[in-house]
């Protein structure tokens, strides 16, 4: 009888990742277009409670984080965009459609969004084992990672960069690559967060603005700092900043050797140079470690983290020099960025020296 007919109605109404049916949406552009799926607030608002506070999830550099439950069951994670964007709904649509399309197993799934007068949100994969920087900064879980699980998802967050750089249909720059922007799902296997707003939030690229709402002290390349000038060559740097951030269980921000005068980077290469790479290991990874795996990863991150943006490996290269068990790797030159006082010991030329300010916090003010 008319009775059966109630739920699939209601299903469809509240879809959880069927489109919304609304009019503009059911001619989809061509048959290669994923229809993005849209979705209500209502739905939102009902699997995050409203954005309850205890739904929060964290804060990234484009708003809010929270923790939503569909109505299936199915964990997402809703990130709730703070107004900035110079786009509209049409180009917003485009936009988010273009993210969804790309698709890799080291890249955090998008699901869809939701626009709905002045909201934006995108919706997630949700990943439970939250992001990098809880594990390696955390005294009691960093134990829990050994070196081959380290290795693991150092390659796996370059294979989700060389996608991002070379293999996908576009070519994206993630512009603020860092530890907290790799998030691990259950296996530990790791996945790039926020690869595709730093897009949506685009227009001309290299002006102040764009510079002060994006990247992160410390993961940024000089050139960009400086600059403003980013390119590929400068995701690159912040991958080789957090290979070395792995490989120590150290932020890059909180290392500072006084008596020594270097930051992560500078002692990374000091102890390279005198041939002790591997007292850079962090102490609660235990023994068990690939020794020669180690050196080659630091070896490369050093080789990523160079002043010079046009030395710095292509993904490309840097994947097939950290898989390839044998092959001779081109020598480091010294990392671009030094804490110093500019003193003429520390064999910089004055081209290099003009970037020491880079990772002082008082060069970078939020405003």
């Amino acid at each position: 009888g008319s009775g059966d007919n109630v739920l699939p109605m209601r299903a469809r109404k509240h879809p959880d990742l069927s489109p919304a049916r609304d009019d503009e949406n059911k001619v989809s552009s061509g048959e290669d277009d994923l229809d993005l799926p849209l979705f209500d607030l209502a739905v939102i608002l009902a699997a995050t409670d409203n954005f309850a506070a205890e739904s929060k999830l964290g804060e990234g550099g484009f708003g809010p984080v929270y923790l939503g439950r569909l109505e299936d069951g199915q964990e997402v994670a809703v990130k709730r965009l703070s107004k900035k964007s110079s786009q509209g709904v049409e180009e917003f649509k485009n936009e988010v459609r273009l993210i969804a399309k790309l698709q890799h197993r080291n890249l955090v799934r998008l699901l869809g969004c939701c626009i709905d007068d002045d909201e934006r949100l995108l919706v997630y994969e949700f990943m439970h084992n939250n992001s990098l920087d809880t594990f390696i900064f955390d005294d009691a879980k960093r134990k829990l990672l050994g070196w081959s699980k380290r290795f693991e998802i150092i390659l796996g967050i370059a294979r989700g960069l060389l996608y991002l750089h070379e293999d996908s249909r576009v070519r994206i720059i993630h512009r603020d690559m860092k530890a907290s922007n790799v998030l691990l799902d259950r296996n530990m296997v790791p996945k790039i967060s926020d690869f595709g707003i730093a897009r949506m939030f685009g227009g001309d690229q290299t002006t102040a603005y764009t510079l002060k709402v994006i990247g992160t002290y410390g993961y940024m390349s000089p050139e960009y700092a400086m600059d403003g000038v980013f390119s590929i060559k400068s995701d690159i740097y912040s991958f080789g900043v957090m290979v070395l951030e792995i490989v120590t269980g150290k932020k890059i921000r909180g290392f500072y050797d006084a008596e020594l005068d270097l930051n992560l980077c500078g002692y990374a290469w000091m102890l390279w140079k005198e041939g002790r790479s591997t007292e850079l290991l962090d102490g609660a990874m235990g023994s068990s470690c690939d020794h020669s795996q180690v050196r080659r990863c630091i070896q490369v991150a050093l080789m990523c983290v160079d002043v010079q943006p046009r030395n710095r490996p292509m993904m490309s290269s840097v994947v097939m020099m950290l898989a390839g068990e044998n092959a001779t790797l081109p020598e480091p030159n010294e990392p671009g960025v030094n804490l110093g006082r500019n003193r003429t010991d520390t064999g910089f030329s004055e081209t290099q020296s003009e970037f020491t300010v880079t990772t002082t916090d008082t060069a970078y003010s939020k405003s």
